[in-house]
């Protein structure tokens, strides 16, 4: 009998429509108990297969640690010949349908979707109609983001599993909450610390299927890392006044829109390397602390900045942080000054300056000057206060981001000094930046893979590819390499309030599989849309081929 080495991939070809056909139709919405659902259509997808079903330890569901959905990471390994071992990932949650109005009982039905999009043809975009006429997309929720990469993971997967003396490894893993804070990214960390354990594995890569966007259509684009973020916030003390005696008070609020005007898109927050550049800063939450209506100015204002990183480590940007809230504290009293003194010209009174002095402290400051005063009695209400803001997360009642700021808030009742103040930090998720370019100096074939994987898209379908070290859709790669653990949990402990307690992140676990990474998908457009699409000759076709060629490229 003739050994079998080959994939068909014509048979793939059908496998993959099939499967995401079925796996797009479960609903799983990102942070809801309905991402549970992926589990048993997992189990039962899996079980089909003649290589899971004559090896049932190969595949399972992992729970992700303490998570109060009960979550699981679902996983499948196809075990070979030697050590080596390749990681595919992508995540099954989607982001809601609330953008299809009319049209949400079809988000789930690509065929049916499309008919209808062509009913209203004309108020679609040149380059949506353009795709529904050639029927070159498939339309609909998670086709593209991202359970179109999955299902060619998985699919692929299940083709290896008929190979005899199959070289190396291949592990799938599913995993929930990307599109929220990557809960099931950062669990999975410990399946690959067990299976790595368990069976012996050296990991040389993990290949994300994320949908990849194109600027030029006739270019793909390979990511050989993904860019980090992080959530800086702001966090005004101000002094309460009666809008008639306003030079009486401090108005939080002007503090707080100076350094939003300092940081909105500055890109000195950003920055650079290799020919590529993070995007600008942009703020995503804003607010004072007044709940009605009366004729005091708010004792406080906050919010939160989403700055995106491809070096830049937690302290730098913090560094800069620090250097904006004075100069926007410094700016605002200075500028208050110069108008008391028209106030004060203006009513014959003699010249003086306000009290106000720039005052700028981080997360941690603040909480020791509290210890300081209070001890025992200031630290056991700020545990408990942990646990209820932990429940209400976990009910929807209440944000990260507002959790974040009640634990502050707490905080200042047990600070003695008065004086107006900014307090700054950093606010869940963070995702650290990753990529390749320490180890393509330290090997040659993750240095070599980008030309090698070019070249045989051009050979086999006429199609050259792009390089980018930084995929900048943000990814659960983020958590796949770490070099200092012990400095970056330091970093991130000090300045974020949730952290250890209702967020974290497995640094040491990141480290002991950090590994070389590269983000092979399909290609999609209008992520997150209703118009939301994936190329069908990509899904089907190309992506299925290139990927299976660096899974034994990389395998040997």
């Amino acid at each position: 009998m003739t050994a079998n080495h080959n994939i068909n991939f014509e048979e793939l070809k059908s496998d993959i429509r099939d499967f995401l056909y079925s796996y797009i139709k479960v609903e799983s919405f990102s942070d809801t108990s309905n991402e549970k659902n992926i589990e048993n259509f997992f189990l039962s997808e899996m079980s089909k297969s003649d290589y899971f079903k004559a090896n049932p330890e190969h595949y399972g569901l992992y729970k992700i640690p303490n998570d109060y959905l009960d979550r699981c990471v679902c996983y499948a390994m196809v075990k070979g010949r030697g050590d080596d071992a390749v990681v595919l990932v992508h995540h099954y949650d989607v982001v809601p349908i609330e953008d299809f109005k009319n049209l949400k009982e079809l988000a789930f039905s690509p065929d049916e979707l499309r008919e209808s999009l062509l009913k209203v043809l004309d108020s679609m975009q040149d380059d949506v109609q353009k795709d529904l006429i050639d029927e070159t997309f498939m339309f609909g929720r998670g086709c593209a983001d991202m359970k179109g990469g999955g299902s060619i993971q998985y699919c692929l997967l299940k083709q290896y599993g008929k190979l005899d003396d199959f070289e190396g490894n291949v592990i799938v893993i599913g995993v929930p909450d990307e599109e929220n804070l990557s809960a099931g990214m950062r669990g999975a960390i410990g399946l690959l610390c067990d299976l790595k354990e368990k069976y012996n594995l050296n990991y040389k890569f993990m290949i994300n299927s994320e949908p990849h966007q194109r600027k030029d259509f006739s270019k793909g684009v390979f990511s050989c890392g993904s860019i980090g973020k992080l959530m800086p916030f702001f966090y005004v003390r101000g002094f309460l006044a009666h809008c008639g005696k306003s030079f009486e008070g401090l108005n939080p609020v002007n503090v707080l829109s100076e350094i939003v005007r300092r940081t909105e898109a500055n890109m000195s927050l950003s920055d650079a390397t290799m020919g590529e550049c993070a995007p600008g800063a942009t703020w995503l939450y804003m607010k004072d602390s007044k709940v009605t209506y009366d004729v005091s100015m708010p004792l406080s204002a906050y919010g939160c900045l989403s700055v995106l990183t491809l070096t830049q480590t937690p302290e730098e940007l913090l560094s800069k942080v620090k250097t904006i809230c004075i100069e926007s504290f410094e700016k605002v009293i200075a500028d208050m000054n110069s108008s008391y003194k028209v106030f004060l010209e203006n009513t014959c009174q003699p010249c003086k300056e306000l009290p106000w002095k720039a005052k700028a402290v981080t997360f941690i400051q603040l909480f020791e000057e509290a210890k300081a005063a209070y001890g025992k009695t200031f630290t056991d209400k700020y545990e408990a206060l942990l646990v209820s803001l932990g429940k209400s997360m976990q009910e929807g009642e209440l944000s990260i981001i507002e959790c974040n700021f009640k634990l502050v808030e707490l905080i200042f009742d047990y600070v003695q000094d008065n004086s107006p103040c900014i307090v700054y930090g950093l606010i869940p998720p963070y995702y650290p930046s990753v990529s390749n370019i320490k180890y393509e100096a330290a090997d040659q074939k993750v240095a070599d893979l980008f030309d090698n994987l070019n070249a045989f898209s051009q050979s086999e379908f006429a199609l050259p590819y792009t390089k980018e070290y930084f995929y900048t859709g943000i990814s659960d790669l983020s958590y796949i390499q770490i070099e200092d653990p012990a400095s970056v949990r330091n970093a991130i402990e000090s300045s974020m309030p949730l952290f250890g307690k209702i967020y974290d992140v497995p640094f040491e676990k990141i480290h002991e599989i950090s590994m070389p990474c590269i983000n092979i998908g399909p290609w999609g457009k209008d992520f997150h849309k209703m118009t939301e699409r994936v190329n069908t000759e990509d899904l089907y076709i190309r992506t299925p081929k290139i990927l299976d060629h660096a899974i034994r490229e990389i395998l040997g």
